[in-house]
């Protein structure tokens, strides 16, 4: 896709061992959000060392020139986000100028 023209940008938000924990406990007290977390977000958090192996193989197979990974701090969800949004339009940018054309 991206050889042909495509911008494709691609993230990964990367959340420490301790801020995923953090994360699990508050959805635990949070009647409203204690539907998201199942014995399955536990036990897999119990293997982050082969979930973070699997990463980098994952990482180091997919990550060519045309697209490759943008690598996202995620301790902050807000942080999180506008980096995404402002890699997003700035991947964009750059496409339409290669296009010839100015960006709005």
């Amino acid at each position: 896709l991206a050889t042909e023209g495509t911008v494709l940008v691609k993230f990964w938000l990367h959340v420490s061992e301790d801020e995923q924990l953090r994360r699990f406990r508050a959805r635990e007290r949070d009647p409203l959000k204690r539907w998201k977390l199942t014995g399955e977000d536990w036990r897999n958090l119990s293997r982050r060392a082969d979930y973070e192996q699997a990463i980098e193989e994952m990482l180091a197979e997919t990550d060519h020139a045309p697209a490759p990974w943008q690598m996202i701090a995620a301790e902050s969800k807000p942080f999180a986000r506008a980096t995404v949004l402002e890699t997003v339009i700035s991947r964009i940018e750059a496409a339409l100028r290669a296009l010839g054309r100015n960006p709005v």
